[in-house]
This record gives C-alpha cells, sequence and structure tokens, in this order.
C-alpha cells in the first residue's frame, strides 16, 4: 500500500501539490475558525460540586458580584491610613471610575474596606461581564495602572492592582512573547540543523513551509469539525497545535528524507529511491503516527474538558501529518530530484559516521551492559517520581517582582489572605419551603468555627426564601495549598454536616474548584494513562506482529515516563526547593514525552526487524539499525528538546517545568532508550522478541520488488560500495 501511495505522490507530483494547495486555501477561507471558550462547566462535569455550587449562584443569585480586581492602597511610609488619606482613596477611586475602561463596570470603596491595623484600604474593579477569563479585563488593568500614577501624585498614598484579573495580565506579560519566542527558536533550530545534516538550503527551509501548509489544512479541518461534528475545540489549542506540528511533523520529515538519502546512496534514481523510501518507511511512520493518535484520543477519557477538548484536535493534526508525509513531502522533493541537495554532494556517497558506528558495534557487542546500565539510569531517575508533589498554587509560581503578587503581600498585612477571592457557601432547601432564619445564624456560627476560616458574611437570602449565600475569606490565598485543602475538606464537610435540616449545602469559589480539579486530576491519571499504553501496545503489535517486543517496549517507556517525571522533581522540589511541581505536568510529559516520543522507538524495532529480515547475523543487523537509526533519532530529538529548552530562559516557573520536563524527557526517549535499551533488549531476547508472528524470518524485501525503473535490485549491505 504505501508503495503505491508513495508512487502517486512521485510521479505525480503537481497534482498532489495542488491538491494540498488548494485544500489550505478552501479550508482558510470557508472553514469556522476557532472560537474562545472559558465557560467553566465545560471545564468540569456537572457532578463535581463547585460546578453545582456555580449553578445554583446563577440561578438564585444572578446578579451577585465579585470583584475581578482589587486596588490596594497604603502610605507609603508604611503607616497607618489619616482621614486625610482616606478621603484621598476616596477620590482616586472616584477618578479611576470616571476612566470608564472598556469591561469595567465600575470601581468602589467603602468604610469597611479600611483594614482593621488602619493600614491597608481597597478598592474592588467591577467587570461588565462576569466571566473571570474576560480579556477586556487585563488590558482595562494595565490602562488603569497608568491611570492610578497620575490620581496619586500630590497624596501620601501609593497603589497597587491584584486579583484575578491583574494576576492574569502579569501572568501574560511576564510571559513576554513566549510563544513567538518558541516559535522563532523552534524555526531557527530546523534550519540550523538541517543546514548541518544536509548542507542544503532547500532542505532547511523545505519543512518549514510544508508544516506551515499542513497547520492551514490542520486549523481548517479542526474548525469544521468543532462547528459540524459537535467537537469541543478553542482557539487555545493553537499554540500547543504549533509545537506538536513542527515536533511530529519534523521527525516524519526526518526519516522519510534520511531513508531517501540513503537510497541514492545506494545507487537508485532519484524517483526510484524517494518511492522506496516511501516503501520502506511508510509503515514506520503510519505506526508512529497511529501511537501518537490513539494517545492523544485516550484524552477523550478525562473528566476536565480542556483535555477532552485538546485530545481530538491534536488527534486531527496528527493525521493530517501522517498524510502529508506521505504524499506531500514526496512530491515536493519528486520536483527537486537531487538539486534539494544543492550545494552538497555528500548524497553522492556514504560517509563514515564514526559516531553512530561507533555506537552501533558498542551495543552490537556489549548487549547485556549496555541493556543494564540504561536500564539502572532510568531507574534511578524515576525514584524522584515517588516525591511528586502537585501543585495548584499557579500564581506561586509567577515571579516576585510583578505588581499583582506584591499588592497581594500588602493587602495580607491587613486582611485575611482570602479577601481577595472568598469561598462561597451555599444552603438549598431542596422541598421549595423557605429557610429558617434563625437556624442561618446559627450556621453562620459553624462555618466561622471552621480552623482557616477568617470571616463570614451574613446570609444573603435569596427573593423566593429558598436559596442562601454566604462569603467565606479563607485566611491562605484562593490557590494556596492550605485554601485548597480547608475548601474541599474540612470546611466542605462542616458546610455539609451543619447544614440546617432538610437543607442541602455546597460549596463553591477558587478554592473548591481547584480542589475538584484535583480530584478529577488524580481520577485522570488512573484512567487515561494505562489506557492510552494499551491502545500504543495493540499499535505496535500490529506493526510487528508480536507480542513479546510491544511489552518490553511499553516497560521502557514507562521507565522514561519516570525518569523525566522524576528527574523534573529533583530539579525542581529538592535542588529549587519549590513547594510541588506543576499540576498537569505528568500530562504534559505524556503528551509530548510518551507519544512523540515513542515514535523513535518504533523507527528503531523497525529498522531492527528489516535488518534481521535480510539473513544477517543479529550482531551485525543490532551494529547496522543502531548505525543507520542514530542520525535520524538524534536530529529529531534535538530539534523537539530544543524547542521546549528555550522555556527555561522564561521568567515562570511553570513554564520551566515544562520546558526541562520535555526537553529532557525527549533526549531520554531517544539517546538512551530508542538507541540503547530498545536494540540491546531486542538482541538479547533474540529469536523471542519476535513471537508469535517470528517477523526476523528471513525473507524478500517487498520494497526491492516490481521497482518502477531498471532491474530488481537489493538492499545493500552496511559495508558495501555503490558499483556503477
Amino acid at each position: 500500500m504505501f508503495r503505491r501511495v508513495g508512487r502517486f505522490a512521485v510521479h505525480r507530483p503537481w497534482l498532489t501539490i495542488a491538491g494540498w494547495i488548494i485544500a489550505a486555501v478552501a479550508l482558510s477561507l470557508l472553514a469556522p475558525g476557532l472560537k474562545s471558550t472559558t465557560d467553566e462547566t465545560e471545564f468540569l462535569p456537572s457532578h463535581y460540586e463547585s460546578v453545582q455550587a456555580g449553578k445554583l449562584q446563577e440561578k438564585a443569585f444572578p446578579k451577585t458580584e465579585q470583584p475581578s480586581a482589587i486596588v490596594v492602597f497604603q502610605r507609603s511610609d508604611g503607616g497607618k491610613l489619616t482621614a486625610a488619606d482616606r478621603a484621598d482613596v476616596a477620590k482616586v477611586t472616584s477618578g479611576l471610575n470616571d476612566k470608564h475602561r472598556k469591561g469595567v463596570a465600575r470601581i468602589e470603596t467603602n468604610p469597611q474596606a479600611v483594614s482593621p491595623n488602619g493600614e491597608i484600604a481597597l478598592a474592588n474593579l467591577i467587570a461588565v461581564n462576569k466571566n473571570a477569563q474576560d480579556q477586556t479585563l487585563p488590558n482595562a488593568v494595565k490602562d488603569l495602572r497608568q491611570d492610578a500614577k497620575g490620581l496619586l501624585d500630590g497624596t501620601h498614598l501609593k497603589a497597587g492592582f491584584t486579583g484575578q484579573a491583574a494576576t492574569n495580565l502579569d501572568a501574560q506579560e511576564s510571559s513576554g512573547d513566549t510563544d513567538s519566542m518558541i516559535m522563532s527558536a523552534t524555526l531557527l533550530l530546523i534550519i540550523i540543523l538541517l543546514l548541518v545534516i544536509f548542507r542544503s538550503p532547500l532542505i532547511a527551509l523545505m519543512p518549514v513551509l510544508i508544516i506551515a501548509l499542513v497547520f492551514a489544512v490542520a486549523l481548517g479541518l479542526i474548525g469544521t469539525a468543532a462547528e459540524l461534528g459537535g467537537l469541543k475545540a478553542d482557539n487555545s489549542i493553537s499554540a500547543i497545535l504549533i509545537v506538536v506540528l513542527f515536533g511530529v511533523g519534523t521527525d516524519y520529515i526526518l526519516f522519510l528524507l534520511f531513508r531517501y538519502r540513503e537510497e541514492l546512496r545506494a545507487g537508485q534514481q532519484p524517483k526510484e529511491a524517494l518511492t522506496n523510501a516511501v516503501a520502506r518507511v511508510g509503515e514506520t511512520i503510519a505506526s508512529a503516527a497511529g501511537a501518537v493518535i490513539v494517545a492523544f484520543l485516550a484524552l477523550l477519557l478525562s473528566t476536565m474538558g480542556m483535555m477532552r477538548a485538546m485530545g481530538p484536535s491534536l488527534a486531527i493534526a496528527v493525521g493530517v501529518t501522517l498524510v502529508a508525509a506521505l504524499t506531500l513531502v514526496p512530491a515536493v522533493f519528486s520536483l527537486l530530484g537531487t538539486k534539494a541537495f544543492w550545494p552538497s554532494k555528500a548524497w553522492k556517497k556514504r560517509p563514515r559516521n564514526r559516531l553512530s558506528n561507533g555506537l552501533g558495534a558498542l551495543v552490537a557487542r556489549r548487549p547485556a551492559a549496555i541493556a543494564t546500565l540504561s536500564a539502572a539510569v532510568l531507574a534511578v531517575l524515576a525514584i524522584g517520581t515517588f516525591s511528586f508533589k502537585a501543585e495548584f498554587d499557579t500564581d506561586s509560581q509567577l515571579p516576585q517582582k510583578l505588581e499583582s503578587v506584591q499588592a497581594m503581600k500588602d493587602l495580607q498585612r491587613g486582611f485575611s489572605a482570602g479577601q481577595s477571592d472568598p469561598a462561597m457557601v451555599y444552603v438549598e432547601s431542596p422541598g421549595g419551603t423557605a429557610l429558617d432564619k434563625g437556624a442561618l445564624g446559627t450556621y453562620k456560627k459553624e462555618l466561622a468555627g471552621v480552623n482557616g476560616v477568617g470571616a463570614v458574611s451574613d446570609p444573603v437570602v435569596s427573593p423566593d426564601g429558598t436559596v442562601a449565600q454566604y462569603s467565606v475569606v479563607l485566611k491562605y490565598r484562593p490557590t494556596e495549598d492550605k485554601a485548597i485543602e480547608l475548601a474541599g475538606g474540612t470546611l466542605r464537610d462542616t458546610a455539609h454536616k451543619a447544614a440546617p435540616d432538610g437543607s442541602k449545602a455546597y460549596v463553591g469559589g477558587t478554592s473548591a474548584v481547584l480542589a475538584d480539579v484535583e480530584n478529577a486530576v488524580s481520577h485522570d491519571y488512573k484512567l487515561v494513562f494505562p489506557i492510552a499504553g494499551l491502545a500504543i501496545m495493540i499499535i505496535l503489535g500490529l506493526l510487528l506482529r508480536s507480542i513479546v517486543a510491544p511489552l518490553y517496549l511499553m516497560v521502557s517507556v514507562a521507565l522514561g515516563f519516570g525518569a523525566t517525571l522524576g528527574s523534573t522533581v529533583w530539579l525542581f522540589q529538592d535542588l529549587q526547593h519549590k513547594n510541588g511541581l506543576l499540576f498537569m505536568l505528568p500530562v504534559i510529559v505524556y503528551l509530548f514525552v510518551v507519544a512523540i516520543g515513542t515514535d523513535y522507538n518504533i523507527l528503531m524495532v523497525a529498522r531492527l526487524r528489516e535488518e534481521v529480515r535480510r539473513g544477517v547475523p543479529a550482531r551485525e543487523a543490532i551494529h547496522t539499525a543502531v548505525a543507520r537509526s542514530a542520525p535520524t533519532i538524534a536530529s529529531a530529538a534535538i530539534i523537539l528538546a530544543g524547542t521546549f529548552g528555550v522555556l527555561l530562559l522564561a521568567d515562570n516557573s511553570m513554564l520551566q517545568q515544562m520546558g526541562f520536563a520535555v526537553a529532557f524527557g525527549i533526549l531520554l526517549t531517544a539517546f538512551v532508550m530508542a538507541m540503547l535499551l530498545v536494540p540491546t533488549i531486542t538482541s538479547l531476547l533474540g529469536h523471542k522478541a519476535w513471537w508469535p508472528g517470528h517477523q526476523d524470518a528471513p525473507r524478500p524485501d517487498p520494497a526491492t520488488e516490481a521497482l518502477p525503473y531498471g532491474e530488481p535490485g537489493r538492499q545493500l549491505g552496511a559495508g558495501e560500495e555503490v558499483r556503477r
């Protein structure tokens, strides 16, 4: 099948390329664009209590307003606010309110907004839109910060903005142009590395242009699926989509180009060599893409809406990349022919490749020692996984110099840390009868008695008297571990137990949402990862027609996953003394290290199978497979690892963790697993590795049969020269 696909693309290049261009243009013009989605009910399923609390609030208290940002006032000398200072606070607040910034309904203060110690005063920014993720609010905060500077002139006050909108603004600005930095670094790495490998400007630039075309098609298909098929997707996936496409796209293009060059060095004509390259690595690329696709589709089983939306979108993108690798890439290089390698003439002769040949010889000579050593290294690094602690406090990952971080610290000098975003407790009378007001007062005392609660508001009762709302200020920041533990534990337990007779209590708010997210993540780890692993094993089994090989390949992948996560724990939790790591880090490692990194294992084991089918001794097969595959794997891994390694330059600790984990994990997968562990285990198992299909049995190579040009040929051995 792959030979037929390759022959069509190679011999009808203009038709193939025209089809892709037409598809890209049509989808770009006609396909609906991805919309921004910020519906919290799409993030967690409705059975979680925080979601139920949010729905009850919308129903019973639709006009309830929480501040989207808070202005924290204090004296420049840190002293207590005087009567004149308080008047200036009111004056500045009124001046800010008069600016009528877009997205801001009003900015207000009141006498109760002064802290008990008299040092801090607050003003609340109330948004027009109750959606906390409204992107107009960060821009409004940015403008209001400048406005405040002018209004504070002539006073003894200074002010800072904190709260969710201010934190979102600072998070965006602290990451700076991270997306563009990643894109620029990726393009630069691809171009430089391909220049070094192939010494050709055309080959260096062509993958970038091809992937750009693939991106347009993939984005259009995702938008169409979202519109017609009910696929949940929004424009937030664009950044990760770019990284995935460059990652897998570059991998597949390199897989094909390296084999194309190898076929040319074996003396074949360009079109013949390109057709054979597709025939030889087509199954490998399809299997690698299949493993990535099923891994992404496994995210449909996730509890969290964000993951469920991301999985199918990424799967579509990888599917498009697969089709492009087997059709568009051969068509483009069919037109270019050997001119693609200009000005280099290295494609005419086989280089010595001392490093890869030396590695192949070492692996073939000492398989037991290398397998033991590489497995031991991975196992030792994986020990750190047992110390992994999920960190949901994303605010603590921000640089401490940011205004929102400093303003929050100032707020805590006078108020409880949860003042900016209190937990919300709702009591509902399910029978439709009015709640007992006396019981509601007693209930307030029960809530106030919970250890860690700073203050509880008087109950606000709905117009029909069936629902009561309490604002519960915690002593901890809303995203802090202690606040999450309190909202999802003691506070929630007390709220349920002490609820007035016949009523039902719900705890909501940011801390409660994060507590439910923590439970959802734990559920996903136990369900999604095993099912994804099983699906990848099935793909490997179909490729290799073996039961044994997929088993040890997945064990090696699990070791790589553990080693990646364990190394990140040691670096950030142990050496840098972080409280924990980004709670989504295991999923990120799964997406980019396990799913995409499996490509390298598949490429290596497929080449091993090809070599043993030639009937050569096992040691020679291992030597040749490693020597020929190592440059491809190393190049692809360095590009992908370098892309994520750029994130280490960011100020945001979350981005640093993500960058290190993925970059280090990809390098481990390529240089330890694919080049050392997998070939040595295969060598040690020998014939048993291919049971029950025994794909290692010598057989004619189908890629050398029915060649479109000249006489049937054969694959040259590792040490043979071209004689023509």
